[in-house]
């Protein structure tokens, strides 16, 4: 039996995601403050979803600084799950917001207040400006990184709602159309609830230790069974230990021929066609037809 056991590569772009980060929490609080003073529920449902994007962002490098740390006896996994817990809690509390804006939403609509097109308008527009930087920032390095192009995403749908916000003040300003205001909100509500439903889909399925999407296991079962020398897979599992970590395990039954390179070349296998680095193989020989045959003596 073998065992695969790398350290997954923790770089997640830190730098680019410290900025990004920094640029994203700032305007957050700039959009909340604008909010309240332009009586705006549009700009403060913007601003949820810049929470959202914070979330995702403060995740990946969460989960950066925690897979440094070394297994221990208790947490032989050493600690790849805290992100998941993290995101979890991350995306309940996304669903919340977005209820409680869409819950406010309909209230506005129904009675639409006051609210300071001018103001809100001054603060969407650099608004977008920043969720552009931002993009361009996440772009610019780690995109093979699962964690930074989670939040590169993120950033590209909160720039639709910072041109949502703009949409509603020009209109509000043009057209003294007060409902904009509540229908903007409405919008960006569904957008940060489906951003924390798409997170909370995909923590709980690591948490049942789903297989990854990009794994096919009946080609991964008959990939296993061209290697030269195996004549059998059984109690094959592949399952996510964190969003970018793919852990595997697999009985093979081998013939009496094989030998110690098979190992390395199932090894190379998983890690190069199916990127599974941390893999766990138990060899099982197969006795030849010939070697299994009991010996026949004549009747006495």
């Amino acid at each position: 039996m073998g065992a695969a056991h790398p350290t997954p590569d923790p770089s997640v772009a830190s730098r680019r995601l410290k900025l990004a980060f920094g640029l994203c929490l700032a305007y957050m609080t700039v959009e909340l403050v604008g909010g309240f003073l332009a009586n705006s529920l549009a700009l403060l449902a913007d601003a949820g979803h810049m929470l959202a994007d914070a979330g995702s962002i403060g995740l990946a490098l969460f989960a950066a600084r925690l897979s440094l740390r070394p297994p221990s006896k208790k947490l032989t996994y050493g600690y790849h799950r805290a992100e998941i817990l993290a995101a979890t809690l991350n995306a309940a509390t996304l669903l919340a917001v977005g209820l409680s804006i869409l819950v406010e939403a309909f209230r506005r609509l129904a009675h639409p207040p006051q609210v300071a097109s001018g103001v809100m308008l001054a603060v969407a527009v650099p608004g977008l400006v920043v969720n552009l930087a931002m993009a361009a920032v996440l772009h610019g390095g780690g995109q093979k990184n699962l964690n930074v192009r989670a939040a590169f995403f993120h950033v590209l749908t909160d720039t639709l709602g910072s041109v949502q916000v703009i949409l509603a003040a020009l209109a509000m300003m043009w057209f003294g159309w007060a409902w904009a205001d509540p229908v903007a909100s409405m919008l960006l509500s569904g957008l940060v609830m489906f951003s924390g439903y798409r997170v909370l889909r995909e923590t709980v399925f690591i948490l049942m230790e789903g297989t990854p999407a990009q794994i096919d296991l009946d080609q991964l079962r008959q990939s296993l069974l061209a290697v030269e020398g195996v004549v059998g897979v059984h109690d094959l599992h592949v399952w996510l230990i964190a969003s970018d970590f793919v852990a595997a395990s697999v009985h093979l039954e081998v013939s009496d021929s094989a030998d110690d390179s098979l190992l390395w070349q199932v090894r190379k296998l998983l890690a190069e066609k199916f990127d599974i680095h941390h893999s766990t193989v138990q060899l099982e020989r197969r006795p030849s037809p010939r070697t299994n045959l009991l010996p026949v003596y004549p009747k006495s």
